[in-house]
């Protein structure tokens, strides 16, 4: 492989793995990556074949994957460690009301997450394959199952943090439906996203009757739903 298509394989891999936040062009996805590195790696078809069978379940993935997941997990608790820093960064410049400031530290943290992805891929190409495998298998269980637990707790930091911001008493009914969905339900994205429609007509059918309600005369908080739970 030329070092040309050796850039091109860490560049997909960095767009992956900002992708994987931001989910905005699916680069993340099985099939459109491995399409994009048999692209530059002139193997396009094996690379369309191979995302198009990427899913292939847990068992798979643990056969395939387990040595190498250990890096990637160190790099992700890394990140997200860092991450949470540049959150306590971003607040102190809003409160500074520098924009600017808060931009430059929300676009390196989301190059930060492009960084855990592309390191390893980039180790995979200028390190022997078998290098690598002995030397993850030989890290001890007590350190590989720190990061998993250090990992969790750095994750669940994370949504605290979203949820403090975006909770508020209108909110909390959609994220008790999402969180009691979420952890019981075996539905698809397509069954999720039509439960995401109905919500979204029923906030919709609830604004407009306290709307309505207050044409009438009632006083009102400015936030219809906002009012609609109040009388209850």
């Amino acid at each position: 492989m030329s070092i040309i298509s050796m850039i091109l394989v860490v560049f997909v891999a960095f767009l992956a793995g900002m992708e994987g936040i931001l989910d905005e062009f699916q680069f993340h996805q099985p099939l459109v990556a491995c399409t994009l590195i048999g692209l530059v790696t002139g193997n396009l078809e094996a690379g369309i074949v191979l995302g198009g069978q990427g899913i292939k379940g847990v068992p798979s993935a643990i056969a395939i994957a387990v040595p190498l997941a250990v890096a990637g997990l160190f790099l992700t608790m890394i990140v997200r460690t860092i991450a949470v820093h540049i959150v306590h960064l971003m607040d102190a410049a809003a409160e500074e009301g520098n924009i600017r400031k808060v931009e430059m530290w929300h676009i390196i943290a989301v190059c930060l997450q492009g960084v855990r992805i592309a390191v390893p891929a980039g180790a995979l190409l200028f390190i022997p394959a078998e290098t690598v495998r002995s030397f993850l298998e030989s890290m001890p269980a007590w350190l590989t199952d720190g990061m998993a637990i250090g990992g969790g707790m750095v994750v669940a930091v994370g949504y605290a943090l979203v949820i403090n911001m975006m909770a508020t008493k209108e909110v909390w009914p959609f994220f008790v439906i999402g969180f009691v969905v979420a952890a019981i339900s075996q539905l698809t994205l397509i069954a999720l996203g039509a439960l995401g429609v109905a919500l979204a007509l029923i906030y919709l059918n609830l604004s407009k009757m306290g709307g309505s309600s207050s044409n009438g005369g009632g006083s009102n908080s400015g936030d219809p739903l906002g009012d609609i739970l109040n009388d209850y």
